[in-house]
């Protein structure tokens, strides 16, 4: 009797107009909404190329690196100035974007509509972003030497392990026994400090025609390295704070993947790339060089992503194993006009992202902040300054270049700081110091790192016409 019951019910509802007209109204609202993050998206591309290219051109004009003009392009459109480019991870609502507000006043978008597009269209931005830094690394990779990555392997392997556990012993210890924080936000910020930014860097030694040099190398390799061991350094923290204990088995995991990863995309990467040659060669269609590439770029990422690796860390690797055959000066060519495209995107949300309002003393819960981001910050730069100085045995590498090109934490040290917010184990003060350290590094390491490059060379003027 119920079932029957049910079954009219259904099919009456099934047949009704009621029924119909609300499935219509539901459809041309999904309809609407859509058009909305398309419209969207394309205004926050329009002020996300708008503002690293002006950031960019101020810069180059007063010899500064032009990615920090994207960074600070980034700053002005985001949340700590005019508030064009936000995002829902920092706690910006619908209602804080002037995007969302404009879209409101011009294209007559509903307001209950507002908070689900305001989501949509920041996730969209959000994953061109890192689409953005996956093909920055993988142009990194084409452009660098793999036999003298490998010939600087254990150098970098020195700078690397160093820049990792100088900062987080000095950072931690410091932190417990002059400040009296607590041991796991201690250990939190100590993890904070070991990152190195990887894509800021690469940029700004790309922009200075260091890339290939034996410097710039070392760099790339250490940098690299330093992925790896962030990767386990935050596994680590994270498994402290959730179990209250340290999960050995998940650090001899992701050591050995990321291992197993690196030097096995090489080696298989290797054999497979000649098919690739020989498949692109047999090619009629437009793109193929350029398809294939990214084909093989985006397979390692999901690959190094699947198994809780940093998609970078494929992407840098297929550039690597793709600079080793005969299509390597053509593939460079057809990715500069896709990284022009993408990369900005990721180099502006990073400075968007960044919340300046930390830095402000009138606010009581910022002050203790400052005192103890200062030290974060001191320990930040001489922690990594520090390893360029652990390579002996060749008097002719600019030692100080190689520390410098360690300090910025970027995006990466953003990612410690969220985790531990999110996590619980950090209060205001702590993860106020932590986003304060982030920012520093990030903004102070590319005219830092031309400045060391630019006196090497010098130097090395004076001396040959000494020698003339």
């Amino acid at each position: 009797m119920t079932d029957n019951f049910y079954m009219l019910t259904w099919n009456w509802l099934a047949d009704s107009p009621l029924l119909a007209a609300a499935t219509e109204v539901t459809t041309k609202s999904d309809g609407e909404e859509g058009t909305f993050v398309l419209a969207g998206v394309l205004l926050s591309l329009v002020i996300i190329y708008f503002a690293s290219k002006l950031g960019g051109e101020l810069c180059a004009r007063i010899n500064l690196p032009p990615v920090l003009g994207e960074l600070v392009g980034g700053v002005l459109v985001g949340v700590s100035a005019f508030r064009l480019l936000v995002f829902p991870e920092s706690g910006s609502l619908a209602e804080d974007s002037l995007i969302i507000n404009l879209l409101q006043s011009t294209a007559g978008m509903p307001t209950e509509v507002a908070s689900s597009v305001f989501a949509s269209q920041s996730e969209v931005i959000s994953l061109l972003s890192e689409l953005g830094v996956i093909i920055l690394l993988f142009e990194i990779g084409l452009e660098s030497d793999l036999k003298e990555l490998i010939r600087v392997g254990p150098i970098a392997a020195v700078v690397a392990v160093v820049g990792v556990v100088a900062p987080f012993v000095a950072g931690t210890l410091g932190l417990i026994y002059i400040f009296g924080t607590p041991v796991v936000p201690a250990i939190f910020a100590g993890a904070a400090l070991t990152a190195t930014s990887i894509g800021i860097t690469a940029k700004v030694l790309a922009e200075l025609g260091e890339l290939g040099s034996e410097e710039g190398q070392i760099i790339i390799g250490a940098a690299v390295l330093d992925d790896i061991l962030g990767i386990v350094v935050l596994a680590v923290v994270a498994s402290l704070v959730k179990t209250g204990e340290i999960q050995i088995s998940n650090i001899i995991y992701l050591v050995i993947s990321a291992a197993v990863f690196l030097i096995g995309s090489i080696l298989l990467g290797r054999l497979v790339s000649p098919l690739l040659v020989g498949l692109v060669n047999e090619m009629k269609t437009r793109g193929q060089v350029l398809l294939t590439g990214l084909v093989f770029a985006f397979v390692l990422s999901y690959i190094a992503t699947a198994i809780h690796l940093e998609g970078i860390l494929g992407a840098f690797a297929a550039g690597l194993i793709l600079a080793e055959t005969e299509k390597r000066k053509e593939l460079e060519e057809q990715v500069v006009p896709l990284a022009d495209f993408f990369v900005p995107i990721f180099f502006v949300c990073v400075g968007a992202q960044t919340d300046l309002s930390v830095l402000n003393p009138a606010v009581p819960s910022n002050r203790e902040g400052l005192i103890i981001a200062t030290f974060l910050i001191v320990v930040a730069i001489l922690g990594k300054v520090i390893t360029g100085f652990t390579v002996f045995g060749n008097p002719n590498l600019n030692k100080l270049a190689i520390g410098v090109g360690m300090i910025p934490r970027g995006e990466v040290g953003l990612v410690f700081a969220g985790v531990g917010s999110a996590s619980g184990a950090l209060s205001e003060a702590t993860e106020a110091a932590i986003i304060v350290m982030v920012i520093s590094t990030t903004f102070v390491a590319p005219p830092l790192l031309r400045l060391v490059f630019k006196e090497t060379e010098t130097a090395t003027e004076a001396v040959d016409k000494v020698q003339e």
